[in-house]
């Protein structure tokens, strides 16, 4: 069965760390009229998904180093998301597999599978694929400005889950107190243009130094207050992952440093505030 001579998909991205593996099934490949280009490594294969185009990636799910299939297949359908995506996987990765198909993979091969059978079944999917649909690409705080109601729900969860932190008997209100405006702070700031780290030049907020004021009234201690910020990061953070189907990825790191920078500096003025709250206590 030799590709058709139309205008189906020709170019394929095959990547795998097996080298024999690779080379086979490229010449495979080739043999049934595709135009293949293949890596041995993750890293690679995401170098050859920013400088070329592609209709088809086939990549293993396991490889070694910092890159693997998964952040591949992120990739490709984040740069090129018309194109069709297979994933290589053996018994053990079931699970993390099925995580990839939730980016959107097309098909799940398992191994062993029969090298001499790619060509034929990547005919098939060819013949029959639909390209996924363009969905809008959105900042980090278009998302997150969508998502308040959630960031404080994932954040008040964890709160009230902590061994650190639930021993201090608080309504959900109380508990919560000035967290959403310390999010909608957070959140104008990555609205912000400007490009300095608040390392640097700190953006004042009131309402992180009253909600230090709020915890050193409510018998919270200066650590409580460092792991209910490393809460607030990972609640944050979680609703990215939730949103990778929306995010622009070309302005994810700048926004990323910047969430770090933001909270940072939260979590100083809110311990400048529980500070100076028992300071006066203590002089009163």
């Amino acid at each position: 069965m030799i590709l058709p001579q139309t205008n189906a998909p020709r170019n394929v991205l095959l990547v795998d760390d097996d080298e024999i593996l690779l080379e086979i099934t490229g010449e495979q490949l080739r043999h049934k009229g595709f135009k293949t280009v293949v890596a041995a490594s993750a890293v690679e294969g995401l170098r050859l998904i920013a400088t070329e185009k592609f209709d088809v990636l086939i990549t293993d799910l396991n490889m070694p180093g910092a890159a693997d299939g998964f952040t591949l297949v992120t990739a490709m359908r984040q740069c090129q998301p018309q194109a069709l995506i297979l994933l290589v996987s053996g018994y053990p990765d079931v699970d993390r597999a099925m995580a990839t198909i939730a980016l959107q993979a097309d098909e799940i091969i398992v191994k062993p599978f029969d090298t001499s059978r790619l060509p034929e079944l990547l005919i098939e999917k060819i013949s029959a694929h639909k390209p996924a649909p363009r969905t809008e690409k959105q900042r980090v705080d278009v998302i997150l400005r969508r998502c308040v109601p959630a960031i404080v729900n994932d954040w008040l969860t964890r709160a009230k889950t902590s061994e650190e932190l639930n021993h201090v008997n608080l309504s959900d209100q109380d508990r919560t107190g000035y967290l959403p405006k310390l999010v909608a702070d957070l959140i104008q700031r990555l609205g912000a243009t400007d490009t300095t780290l608040l390392n640097d030049f700190a953006y004042i907020s009131s309402s992180a130094s009253e909600h230090g004021k709020l915890r050193y009234r409510q018998g919270y201690t200066a650590a409580m207050l460092v792991h209910e910020s490393r809460i607030l990061q990972v609640a944050i953070f979680g609703t990215l992952q939730n949103n990778l189907g929306h995010l622009d990825f070309s302005l994810l790191l700048p926004d990323v440093m910047k969430i770090a920078d933001e909270v940072d500096a939260q979590l100083t003025q809110a311990i400048a505030g529980f500070t100076s709250a028992m300071h006066a206590a203590a002089v009163a």
